[in-house]
């Protein structure tokens, strides 16, 4: 993977509603880090070097570094909780990992091909039907994404999760519950605006024209 992350967080030991008011006023985020068998720890990190890393779609399915009590810790993002109008953050969920045990994650779809698309060429659109999917690896092969190739995908034609090709070691978990849980990702249709157009066309009226008249 590319990218890296690491977060400098402190132990919190003020708890409740308003120790997290006054760390917000302070411009700071109350977190918790749990998991990997050890007890869950209390965190403060800063907010606005928590949003600035937001911004880059990869440390949602990325595993980090949380430097906190002097130790480096891996871990990965589980929960974000965001103020329902404000533009900031509340609450931030994160995850030990244990290099031998698997994940359960959501990680972004990537749709490639999507401009030499045989359904697009046909003059089709395309709808994305999913923006993420939730896979099962170990940490190593954790990916930052999934592709979904549209270029083989033809006019009313739909990719489904079971057309995704994925990295070694990556599984996915609704496929896991069986051939009905195949969902779509994308498909391809003729614009609605186009089609109807097409439907409501007038027929021209027969009149008769390159037909023999009989004397």
């Amino acid at each position: 993977m590319a990218s890296s992350f690491e977060l400098n967080a402190e132990i919190r030991q003020d708890k409740g509603k308003g120790a997290s008011r006054r760390l917000r006023r302070d411009n700071k985020i109350p977190g918790v880090l749990y998991g990997g068998g050890q007890d869950a720890v209390s965190l403060t990190l800063q907010h606005n070097t928590l949003v600035h890393n937001l911004e880059n779609e990869a440390f949602y399915s990325h595993i980090l570094t949380v430097n906190v009590g002097g130790k480096a810790e891996k871990a990965v993002l589980k929960d974000l909780q965001r103020h329902p109008y404000k533009p900031t953050l509340i609450h931030i969920d994160l995850l030990r990992i244990n290099e031998n045990e698997t994940l359960r994650m959501h990680v972004p779809v990537h749709f490639i091909g999507e401009d030499v698309s045989v359904g697009v060429k046909a003059g089709g659109a395309i709808s994305h039907l999913a923006n993420d999917v939730e896979i099962v690896c170990l940490p190593k092969d954790l990916p930052e994404f999934i592709e979904a190739d549209m270029t083989n995908v033809g006019l009313d034609e739909t990719l489904h999760l079971s057309d995704l090709k994925l990295p070694a070691g990556v599984e996915l978990v609704a496929l896991s519950h069986g051939d009905d849980y195949d969902l779509s990702v994308a498909a391809i249709h003729m614009p609605k605006v186009v089609a109807e157009v097409e439907s409501e066309a007038p027929v021209a009226p027969d009149n008769g024209e390159g037909e023999s008249e009989e004397a």
